[in-house]
């Protein structure tokens, strides 16, 4: 069956869609700052060991919000996706998902579900690399709407 512009190509399960250029961001501001910080904790001669311990506490409290911040990412498979936010992850079957939504000015994707309820998918984010998450939200479309009960509307 020829595939037309319109109909996205499946892809091959399991997938994994992350922004990837803003984990990479976060993470590697994440290290330079640990290192930073930690670097003036061990440079600077007058501090006590309670401060320098303090600088290091720090310096792990700032790197750990950023590689938390760098979490989001969902993971399709035969049997469903799995949305993995900052703080939350959450399994859902193929048939739990009734659309997916990105739509201009969105922030993230967004999953319509059988329950009446929209889920913030955060691993799909146009902010850094728009074409990329318009790629991976048409993918993660089509994988649901060939595998659940999602709307063929886009």
């Amino acid at each position: 069956m020829a595939e037309s512009p319109a109909q996205p190509r499946t892809p091959a399960l399991p997938v994994t869609f992350r922004p990837n250029r803003t984990r990479a961001v976060l993470l590697g501001v994440g290290t330079a700052m640990f290192v930073t910080i930690g670097s003036i904790s061990f440079l600077l001669e007058n501090l006590s060991p309670g401060e320098r311990i303090s600088f290091l506490f720090t310096a792990v409290l700032l790197s750990s919000v950023l590689v938390l911040l760098s979490r989001p990412k969902v993971v399709a498979d035969e049997a469903g996706v799995t949305v993995v936010n900052i703080t939350t992850t959450r399994r859902l079957e193929w048939a739990q998902i009734l659309r997916v939504n990105l739509r201009p000015g969105d922030p993230w994707v967004f999953l319509d579900l059988n329950d009446g309820t929209s889920l913030p998918v955060l691993g799909i984010q146009p902010g850094v690399a728009k074409q990329q998450a318009i790629g991976d939200a048409r993918a993660l479309r089509a994988l649901a709407e060939s595998r659940g009960t999602g709307a063929h509307d886009h």
